[in-house]
């Protein structure tokens, strides 16, 4: 795998492609090459109680995968208990999401170690509030942004508008990521193959099919 930044933002082609999964397996090859490593997840929806409080399962997994122990309230600033879009649950618990709140953490963040890897919610036009989407953030953190593309039927689509998306915005992508997340899906090598020529690149990582990081 070619090296990757010290910070980058970790951004999928859609919801449920696998960014966490994707995320902890980079936090542990960089932990295994010595580097002090923290997750961020800024906006986490879906929780669930456990242990007497409300927990995010993406936010539990890259909080057990980093090796430095940071506050909840920065490595996850937002939570919300509805498995929703980002801005519908915040605007139902009353909430507004501000960049300032999430760049103030992920600042307190970088002086605590080598890599620090922010996961998105969603894919990179979510909405976060009336003004700003999850390009938004990664713009507002100055990072470059690491692909993940979930292969299943109808990736190689989802890919590509990402990509024009991060293009548009002059947003520095930094790689991407295949995860085999469809064991079922037809012709794997070949959609892999035009996606390769498409983004005129290799994937940093083949991350191949599990039930659960858990």
């Amino acid at each position: 795998m070619q090296p990757l930044p010290s910070r980058f933002f970790v951004t999928g082609t859609d919801t449920g492609v696998g960014k966490t999964t994707v995320t902890v397996r980079l936090m542990q090859q960089l932990i295994a090459q010595g580097k002090t490593v923290i997750g961020m997840k800024p906006i986490a929806s879906g929780c669930e109680w456990l242990d007497g409080r409300w927990q995010n399962e993406d936010v539990r997994l890259l909080t057990a995968a980093s090796n430095v122990t940071a506050p909840a309230e920065l490595i996850n600033p937002y939570r919300f208990t509805p498995a929703i879009a980002p801005h519908i649950a915040a605007a139902q618990a009353g909430v507004e999401i501000q960049l300032e709140v999430i760049q103030a953490a992920y600042a307190q963040l970088t002086t605590l170690a080598d890599v620090v890897i922010v996961e998105g919610a969603g894919g990179l036009l979510v909405p976060l509030n009336q003004t700003h989407s999850m390009a938004d953030l990664i713009q507002a953190l100055q990072l470059p942004a690491l692909m993940v593309v979930g292969m299943r039927l109808g990736c190689i689509n989802h890919a590509l508008l990402t990509a024009e998306g991060l293009k548009s915005r002059q947003i520095a992508c930094c790689g991407w990521v295949a995860n085999r997340i469809d064991p079922q899906m037809s012709m794997p090598e070949e959609n892999l193959q035009t996606l390769i020529d498409s983004l005129q690149q290799p994937p940093l990582l083949q991350v191949p099919f599990q039930e659960s990081l858990a």
